[in-house]
């Protein structure tokens, strides 16, 4: 039976519920407060929330990649104000106690699959409250159900005698459960083992015991009356069992496939399905896949197509020739011997293999929850996306996306998700996703990368998929956990390395564009200390590369308009750095403007400027005046540098050497030799500081400056800047300029061809009339 995919493919933004909901969950002090003795989240008093409420609290806190734990859980702890009926917990790391909150509510679902620190304490909790359950999971890597019916102090009794289950008559007391799986229990020999488990569930329906050994001839399932879905996935030796199978005539859904070879061997293959089938006339689902039972292909002709010449159907699976005019809904064949999948005549709407697109696409779904054979379908996914056309992308998207999300802890599936991702997301369909659907593809690739970022090649798939996107905007809902990932890559993964410099990249276009409380984040979250780290580490190497220009970028972007930032890169040695580059690789002039870009936004700030005033370092600033063979930003990011340090008055040069007059002096012949029509790499959101700069009438070249910056973009880039300059107040401060006495006339011809520039693109954008 395919299992229940939700789909969102409609373009609408996220409702309001969903949006409350994360938000919840990122701000929990929002309805929690926290116990100061266990450290548990509590429930606010006063507060109760409906079980559709809390329900999708635990949902949404596992999609956004917080770790489902005891402490979270406690939330729920109270059943008269919290409210839960279907829990999954699958891959939480809650434990026995956790749960033991949990089942005080009356559960009727549960799904403990992959919670590794539940153990067969929680069992007694179980059977308390077991009435009310309906389904269970209990899946892979779980300890709940004992893997001996007999008691470990009891190790040297008699494997006949009576064990404290068989005395209880019940290992699981849910007497009212219709759908349970049981994955992956090895008991050694234990015959009574299974029968004891599913004797007393008299209401199952649903029934998975993939991967579970030593289950006999399952006759005992005879005695499930209600059963019409058994999953036997990976269950060995089920020659034996066919004829028992033949008897459970009310199956409809029934998959006994395989994903190693040896096992899915039968004698008399196609007799024996041929015998299965026909004992089972309800059956509209089944699942041979990994077996030998779809035959070698060749058809076995039925006598009675030659019935007065009448022409009946055949099958190229001789097994299944009695299902010709009665197809399944489902048929499973993925990697069966002689690749049944491929073959013409097969009875089934719908075919799980790998021989097209939408094969493939059934396999995924179908095979959602076993990440061994899920991991081959995903690479056969990735093969087809990335070198034929494909129709059904955005149902490829959110398979993928469900399998990403069900098994965060496989590494396999994780790294052939995201290349998949990528490809899908590279492809010419990118612009239909809509905000969720973005979203979630987002989360769902960070969460892959935090799960596993000592993986090289899942950090690098993340990485390029999320460049694919628009950078800031299409990530800043999940901006802080990003973060944390690409500074970890920056400073874990091998220097250098294309992992390390993709991650750098990515982390300067975060730092780009976005507004100070972000760009503080960078810094608290230590972007200047790593980037300093990283240049340190060439400097010492003697190594320059794209990282090192990078590194400085970042901190430039950082560093704009946030004073605390600037400080952290003077206390982290920063300037020491820029000197050592500056000797170390002097030619460099992309180098050099990141540089001196950086030290622009730390001179704005008044109070860090004082650390800027040695000889050293304004012989430095002075000298780049001169630099421009590639262009001004070198000549221009050191004139803002000594504009700013200027513009404090007099008083506070200390230096003897160089003297002021003279910087002052090399900075105006320096902005006189600039071309004011040239092309600028450079993106203010503000013009505060340089509107700063136009009202020092003490010193006219500082206003000089500024009025050149104010000048060039304003013509070069009109659209852009000249908004920017009426709504700061700018036009009223070039116009004090120009009747002012104080500033030159070059300066007041600027200041004019500013406020001309801005007047000419505000009629040119005006709308016409009439």
């Amino acid at each position: 039976m395919l299992p229940f995919l939700t789909m969102c493919t409609d373009s609408a933004p996220e409702t309001l519920l969903e949006l409350c909901l994360k938000y919840v969950v990122n701000h929990l002090d929002t309805i929690c407060s926290v116990d100061p003795f266990t450290k548990d989240y509590k429930l606010r008093d006063g507060l109760a929330l409906p079980s559709e409420i809390c329900e999708n609290i635990l949902q949404v806190y596992q999609q956004s990649g917080h770790i489902l734990d005891d402490r979270f859980v406690n939330i729920f702890q109270n059943p008269h104000t919290t409210r839960l009926q279907r829990v999954r917990l699958r891959n939480s790391s809650i434990t026995d106690d956790g749960l033991c909150v949990l089942l005080k509510q009356k559960l009727i679902e549960l799904d403990i699959d992959n919670c590794s620190n539940i153990t067969e304490g929680s069992l007694v909790h179980i059977n308390e409250g077991g009435s009310s359950l309906r389904s269970l999971i209990v899946g892979s890597s779980v300890n709940l159900l004992p893997d001996t019916l007999f008691l470990e102090n009891s190790q040297m009794q008699e494997r006949n005698s009576v064990s404290v289950y068989q005395k209880q008559g019940y290992i699981l007391h849910t007497p009212n459960l219709r759908r349970l799986a049981v994955r992956n229990v090895i008991v050694d020999g234990e015959k009574m083992y299974f029968p004891l488990l599913l004797h007393p569930l008299h209401s199952l329906m649903y029934l998975d015991l993939s991967g579970c050994s030593d289950l006999g001839d399952l006759s005992y399932l005879c005695e499930l009356k209600s059963l019409i879905s058994l999953i036997l996935y990976n269950v060995q030796r089920l020659q034996d069992a066919i004829g028992s199978l033949c008897k459970l005539v009310n199956l409809r859904h029934l998959d006994i496939s395989q994903s190693k070879e040896k096992h899915g061997t039968f004698r008399n293959e196609n007799q024996t399905l041929a015998m299965l089938v026909e004992s089972l006339p309800h059956l509209t689902s089944l699942d041979i896949s990994g077996t030998n039972l779809a035959g070698t292909g060749v058809a076995e002709h039925n006598p009675a197509s030659k019935n007065q010449g009448v022409s009946v159907p055949q099958t190229d699976i001789p097994g299944l020739s009695s299902r010709v005019l009665n197809p399944f809904e489902f048929l499973g064949l993925y990697g069966t011997y002689h690749e049944a999948c491929h073959r013409h005549d097969i009875p089934a709407k719908k075919v799980a293999g790998d021989a097209n697109e939408n094969q493939i696409l059934v396999a995924a779904l179908a095979y959602i929850e076993r990440p061994d054979i899920l991991q081959k379908v995903l690479n056969d996914l990735y093969h087809l996306l990335r070198y034929e056309t494909f129709q059904n992308t955005s149902y490829a998207l959110h398979i993928i996306l469900e399998a990403m999300d069900q098994h965060l802890t496989e590494k396999h599936i994780q790294i052939s998700g995201s290349a998949t991702l990528f490809y899908i997301v590279k492809s010419k369909e990118k612009h239909v996703f809509g905000v969720r659907e973005k979203r979630r593809l987002i989360c769902t690739l960070i969460n892959g990368m935090s799960a596993h970022r000592g993986e090289d090649t899942m950090m690098r798939n993340g990485c390029l998929t999320l460049f694919q996107f628009k950078i800031p905007d299409d990530v800043l809902f999940d901006y802080e956990r990003l973060v944390h990932i690409l500074l970890h890559i920056v400073s874990e993964m091998e220097q250098g390395g294309f992992v390390q410099r993709i991650g750098i990249y990515l982390l300067n276009s975060l730092a780009c564009q976005v507004d100070g409380l972000q760009k503080q984040m960078l810094g608290d979250l230590g972007a200047i200390n790593q980037m300093l780290t990283l240049i340190e580490n060439r400097l010492e190497r003697k190594v320059f590369d794209d990282a090192l220009e990078v590194a400085w970028s970042t901190m430039w972007n950082v560093t704009d308009e946030t004073a605390v930032n600037c400080q952290r890169f003077l206390d982290g040695r920063g300037m020491e750095l820029f000197l050592g580059c500056l000797s170390t690789f002097p030619h460099k002039e992309e180098l050099l403007r990141n540089m001196m870009g950086l030290l622009g936004n730390v001179a704005e700030v008044r109070l860090l400027r004082q650390r800027l005033m040695t000889s050293q370092f304004v012989s430095v600033f002075a000298d780049l005046l001169d630099t421009g063979s590639e262009g001004i930003e070198i000549s221009y990011n050191a004139a803002g540098v000594l504009s700013h340090m200027a513009s404090d008055g007099p008083a506070v040069w200390t230096l003897k050497s160089p003297r002021r007059e003279d910087v002052l002096h090399r900075m105006v012949a320096a902005i006189d030799r600039w071309d004011l029509e040239t092309e600028r790499n450079i993106n203010y959101r503000s013009f505060e500081p340089i509107l700063n700069l136009s009202k020092v009438y003490h010193t006219p070249e500082c206003q000089h400056w500024a009025v050149w910056a104010l000048a060039n973009l304003t013509k070069v880039y009109p659209k852009r800047y000249c908004s920017l300059v009426e709504s700061e107040g700018g036009i009223h401060i070039l116009e004090e300029i120009i009747c002012n006495e104080k500033p030159y006339a070059r300066i007041k011809e600027l200041a004019a061809m500013v406020i001309m520039n801005c007047k000419e693109f505000k009629e040119s954008d005006a709308p016409l009339s009439g």
